[in-house]
This record gives structure tokens, sequence and C-alpha cells, in this order.
């Protein structure tokens, strides 16, 4: 797909995927190179008149099916020399500092001590907030992979299985169900630990009257899904029921607030209110969702610091959540697409209170 240029005060835009750990997903995003290749020191060169991919003879075959000029080198050489004759005659050009190496970056100046390289971080980031609706199709199935691994999970949730072992149930079910691999490191918490929200699976087994809380994602084509149900296992008590009960009404407030051209933190200030107005006021201790797509955490979107007008085509996630230490957590989370009047839920997972 060829992108528009869309960058009047430069000459062009270069982004450079060093590889692991520094992988630009900018390079992704207007390559749509989504089903095979690495791409390790690759360059996506846009301009006004040309767009173009230089990479290594491995990518070759994926990189061209891509129907943008590919350019390939087989060394260090051949690819200083590609670069140069693209780069001629060219005075500034948009690179984002925050996904480039210093190294990378001192390379760049060194070989073009002529090109002003600006930073066009912020730009790159506005342009993937709202997603096309090729974007959305492929969220739509990350989300429904993560939905149906939701509800088939369950079976698998036994008294005595380690947190760690549920996890990898978890992520044979995505996999099987379609998924490139999980969107991050699943959190599967039993008990105390779901008031841990950012817990790593452990050795934790299983026993009755346990909150589950499970949040995970689907990657499908590089782009993800993001959700958290949280079950009893056993007979909810009171003190369980009521948490449920006020995090489900809180996700519904956030959901029903969402729509075009409202204030994340107004978004995130009305749940915030109704949480703050019960016997858990304060126990709420994260933003209430985050922006979604070839990163899981893509941008800010609804938190108490986020100052975003919320646009059409958005993709948010809505995650209220109550955690109590030494007893436990409930945290509720859905993928949603911000429309005109409101908004379309992407997951479709049963989120009543389930005891099992």
């Amino acid at each position: 797909m060829n992108r528009k240029f869309e960058f009047n005060d430069i000459d062009g835009i270069l982004i450079y995927n060093e590889g692991e750990p520094i992988v630009d997903l900018n390079f992704f995003y207007f390559t749509r190179l989504l089903d095979s290749g690495l791409y390790e020191g690759s360059y996506y060169i846009l301009t006004k008149d040309r767009e173009i991919i230089i990479t290594s003879e491995l990518e070759e075959l994926s990189a061209k099916k891509s129907g943008i000029e590919t350019l390939i080198f087989k060394n260090q050489n051949e690819k200083e020399e590609i670069l140069k004759n693209v780069l001629r005659d060219k005075k500034n050009i948009g690179i984002s500092f925050s996904n480039i190496s210093l190294k990378a970056f001192n390379y760049l100046k060194s070989k073009f001590p002529n090109i002003e390289f600006l930073d066009v971080t912020d730009r790159l980031n506005e342009m993937r907030m709202v997603k096309d609706d090729y974007e959305i199709d492929l969220i739509k199935e990350a989300a429904k992979i993560a939905s149906d691994v939701a509800e088939d999970i369950v079976d698998y949730i036994k008294e005595g299985i380690k947190e760690k072992e549920l996890a990898a149930e978890l992520t044979y079910l995505l996999m099987k169900n379609g998924a490139q691999e999980n969107a991050f490191t699943p959190i599967i918490a039993f008990g105390e630990n779901s008031a841990e929200p950012h817990y790593f699976s452990g050795d934790r087994r299983l026993k009755k009257g346990d909150f589950v809380l499970i949040d995970f994602g689907a990657r499908y084509r590089k782009y993800n899904s993001d959700i958290t149900r949280t079950y009893i296992f056993g007979k909810a008590n009171e003190k369980q029921r009521l948490m449920y009960e006020i995090v489900y009404n809180a996700q519904k407030i956030g959901i029903e607030n969402i729509k075009e051209g409202i204030s994340g933190k107004d978004v995130d200030l009305e749940v915030r209110k109704y949480i703050d107005s019960t016997e858990f006021k304060g126990r709420f201790i994260h933003s209430l969702g985050h922006g979604l797509g070839l990163a899981v955490h893509d941008h800010a979107a609804l938190s108490p610091s986020s100052n975003l007008i919320l646009k059409k085509n958005m993709v948010l996630t809505v995650e209220p959540g109550l955690y109590v230490k030494d007893f436990g957590g409930v945290r509720i989370e859905d993928d949603v697409v911000v429309k005109q009047d409101g908004c379309e839920i992407l997951s479709y997972a049963n989120k009543e209170l389930t005891e099992i």
C-alpha cells in the first residue's frame, strides 16, 4: 500500500528498523509487511515522489510482496551506496528519535553531514493513533481470537493447577485459534496475587475461593488485542461479589462515555468518581485504558493526565480494576473502537460474574 507524503516541511522521512531489541514498529506500519520477515537493519524511506524499502537479500522475497520499490543489498558497502543514492540532494529528513539507537543516529550523521535530521516521533505517533479500516479488521480478528480463548480457558481452570501452567495452556489456545503469538506475556494471578496489576505468573497453585485474573492478548499479523477477565474459583464471598459488581459497573460507565470529541481524561474521571464513591475509594490505581495497535500500549488514552481528544477509529482498552492487598483484585478489560456517537466493543467474551 502506498502511503501519501504528509510532511510539507521536510524532504522525506526515514525509518530504520535496527532489529531486536530496537524494533521500530513504524517500519511495519508504513510497509504493511506483517506476515514474514524480521527486516533487521532495513530502511523505509518516503519522499514526495518515492517510496522505498532498503533491505538485505534475506528479506527479498517477502519485501517485494509489499508492492513498494525494493532495493536489495548483499553487504554493508552495497547498503551504504544505495542509501547515498536515495538521499542524494536531500536537505532535511525526518526520523523517529525515540526508535533509533545513538549508534545508528551517529552513523547517519557521519555519512550524511549535509542533511539535517529532524525528530518526527510525535507526528508518526499521531498518524498511528487513528486506524484505517484495514488495521481495524486486523485488531478485530485479534480480539476475536482472545475472546474465544477467554471462553475456552475456563475448562482448564482446575484445583491445584499452577499459574504458569494455566499460562502455558492459554498460549497454546491462542496459537491454536490463529494467533501469531502472545501480544505480551500473559498475566495469570490467583488469589492474593491478583491484587498486583503487573504480576508475573508463578508457582502459586489454585485453591477454592481464589480470584482467577487472566490478562492477555492475541497478536494477529502484528496487530494486538488486550483483554482481562476475572473469575472466582468456587463460591464467591460477599466482598468478592461487591468488588466484581463495582468493576463491572465502572467499565460500563467508561464504555458509555467514549465517543469522538471527548477528552480521555474526562472518561477516566467519570469512572474514578464512581469507584471513589464506594467503599473501595483509592483502590483503582492505574489509568482506565490505553491505545492499541501494532504496540500493545500504542499511546496514552484514558487517564487522569491524558489531554488526548478521542477521534473516530482510535482503538482503546477500557480496563477499570480494584486491588486490595492480601485479598485480591478484579479487572475487566475490553477493546473498543471510537465512533462518532459512542464506541464499538471488539472483545465479546462473557464478563458476567462467573464462579467455576
